[in-house]
């Protein structure tokens, strides 16, 4: 760019000083221009706080387009894989202000604590952060680090969030010391010197950001911790904690935020009984006390049959998906049931903490397998241009005989992606069955942009016991049972496969996922290799 004799300035061979058409022509081309170089961004796991999976500043990904997606570049990272867990979804920055420029930048989290930022126009690595253990590791030692539940390192994925200064970004870390690391995006230099967050060796899921408060929560009593949720308030550094007393929060990407900044999660196995303080196998929603910054129970849900959840181990420990619809905000979340409940945020169970607005019939798990079956991970929401409202949903092992999609391609074996339609008719809420994709080897929680899903099947042998009796559940089993992963990209609106992956990724995956921004589909593997899929310019 240089200036004109105009008294303007010259940019790609146009003249745009004085005063005329040109001038006007020109305007809609820079501003055009801008709006592509911002880019849009995927700043936390599930894209938002209200984990919807909805790319919607997503400008090239179309039905038509993506059947032409390639390979674009795939990058090995010396990150050392914790047993099963090594890459988690890496989170896409559009436009940051580097010393070299601006860039487009992925930062992607590692399982032996490890960061790396990656330029992804050109898939090659800026920078890379390791992080050595600023509390006495005596302290929590690597105790677990060979059990699949609890593999040490980082657990959680990171979030990012943008500064008061145009292109300047900080992601923010919990390493496996439970220390929060702040880091400066084009650089990976830290911006604040690293806090105590959560107990070292816990097990903590992605980090969700709301209102410059941090919240996460942790599963399985890694390290002999009690599960907990937490919030880091980042004003006063100050922690809030609360737990249900029994059953672990580890829905994939971490808790969803509603606009009151509530979290939401759901629980794990346990007793289900408030009048004890015991809210296993349930949804809680939690929220910071303005005043202490100290996290308190602010509602609850507990299916009616939460007793019999916990005894055949079908944990509610699903990460809900908000969105908000008809002047209401509402909640979709699931489990290992494999059934589907609709929520309203403002009282997420009634009155009497028991009632959805709906509760879907069986899916899937006809057999009650508490390893194999059902609902898994997270889910997405979405609105199409016309304002009716979908939810999507994971789904692993064969459907229920009894209930059918009015659209199927195929039988399912493995896993599938299932589609629904938000309805409501005289104040009767339910969520309509629309269509099932094909099968998928273990179908993992589905992405969506302008009428594109984009799902996986992981390739993960999830098998945890044999047929005969007695546990499986070790590396020594699994690992060799896993295969590759396989990326799908769906029609949104019937579940018809518009492009497969095939056999391009080698390597299967294990609580990972997808991210998507401009053009650009990422998924990594547990050889920690990072594939970037899209459509060349």
């Amino acid at each position: 760019m240089r200036e004109s004799p105009a008294g303007g300035f010259r940019w790609a061979g146009v003249n745009c000083g004085g005063i005329g058409l040109r001038r006007l022509l020109f305007v809609p081309l820079i501003l055009g221009f801008l709006v592509y170089a911002q880019g849009a961004d995927w700043l936390t796991d599930g894209g938002n706080p209200q984990r919807t999976a909805w790319q919607r500043d997503e400008k090239i990904m179309t039905a038509g387009s993506v059947k032409g997606m390639k390979l674009l570049w795939k990058i090995h990272l010396d990150n050392k894989p914790h047993v099963m867990t090594s890459l988690f979804p890496p989170l896409i920055v559009g436009a940051v202000s580097t010393p070299t420029g601006v860039k487009q930048i992925a930062i992607e989290a590692g399982a032996s604590d490890n960061i790396y930022a990656i330029d992804v126009e050109r898939g090659e690595l800026l920078w890379k952060k390791h992080f050595i253990p600023v509390v006495d590791a005596a302290t929590f030692g690597r105790g677990g680090n060979d059990d699949i539940n609890c593999p040490g390192g980082i657990t959680a994925t990171p979030v990012v969030s943008p500064t008061d200064i145009s292109g300047k970004y900080t992601a923010y870390v919990v390493s496996w010391d439970g220390m929060l690391h702040q880091l400066n995006v084009a650089t990976g230099e830290d911006v604040s010197p690293p806090s105590p967050f959560i107990p070292p060796n816990a097990k903590a899921y992605a980090l969700n950001l709301w209102n410059n408060v941090l919240y996460t929560h942790t599963g399985n009593r890694c390290g002999g911790i009690p599960d907990i949720a937490y919030s880091y308030d980042l004003g006063t550094r100050k922690v809030g904690a609360w737990g249900p007393s029994g059953g672990g929060m580890w829905g994939r990407t971490g808790p969803a935020i509603s606009a009151d900044g509530t979290m939401f999660t759901g629980t794990g196995d346990g007793r289900f009984d408030p009048e004890t303080g015991a809210y296993g196998s349930a949804i809680v929603g939690l929220k910071q006390n303005p005043d202490t910054k100290a996290l308190e129970l602010a509602d609850y849900y507990g299916p009616t049959n939460a007793e019999w959840l916990y005894k055949r181990d079908l944990d509610l420990a699903v990460t809900p998906t908000i969105f908000d619809y008809k002047g209401r905000e509402l909640m979709v979340t699931g489990g290992k049931e494999c059934r589907l409940y609709l929520l309203d945020v403002q009282s997420i169970g009634g009155d009497d903490h028991r009632t959805p607005l709906y509760r879907s019939p069986l899916i899937c798990n006809e057999d009650v397998n508490f390893a194999s079956a059902g609902i898994w991970g997270s889910l997405a929401s979405w609105q199409d241009p016309k304002g009716v409202q979908w939810v999507l949903s994971p789904i692993w092992g064969p459907t229920y005989p009894g209930f059918k999609f009015p659209i199927e391609h195929g039988a399912i074996k493995y896993g599938a992606v299932a589609a629904f339609r938000v309805e409501e008719s005289e104040g009767k809420w339910q969520l309509t069955p629309v269509w099932i994709s094909r099968d998928m080897n273990r179908a993992e929680p589905p992405v969506i942009a302008n009428g594109v899903v984009f799902a996986y099947g992981s390739g993960e042998d999830t098998d945890q016991a044999a047929r005969e009796g007695g546990l499986t559940n070790t590396p020594e089993t699994r690992i060799p049972g896993s295969t590759h992963a396989v990326m799908y990209a769906l029609d949104a609106y019937t579940g018809k496969e518009l492009w497969s992956s095939g056999d391009q990724i080698t390597s299967w995956g294990h609580f990972t996922g997808l991210s998507l921004a401009n053009g650009r589909v990422y998924f990594g593997t547990y050889d920690s290799t990072l594939y970037c899929f899209g459509i060349k310019k």
